[in-house]
């Protein structure tokens, strides 16, 4: 990370954004499962469409930041 602060909240939200990316596949794995026992499947696609919103949004910060 470099010194200056808009670098390290974009640095920071960068990582944040991996992070959330990252979980978003497993996520989805579990939800896979859950629905074949008939279970609360909606509430995690629900969540799992937040996960891409808040993506789209925290990347468009980030590129805004970095530009």
């Amino acid at each position: 990370m470099t010194g200056d602060k808009p670098s390290i909240t974009a640095d920071t939200l960068e990582i944040s954004l991996l992070n959330q990316t990252d979980i978003r596949p497993a996520l989805e794995d579990l939800s896979r499962w859950i629905s074949q026992r008939g279970s609360i499947h909606d509430n995690i696609m629900a969540a799992l469409r937040t996960l891409d919103t808040h993506a789209e949004a925290i990347l468009i910060g980030i590129e805004r930041l970095q530009a």
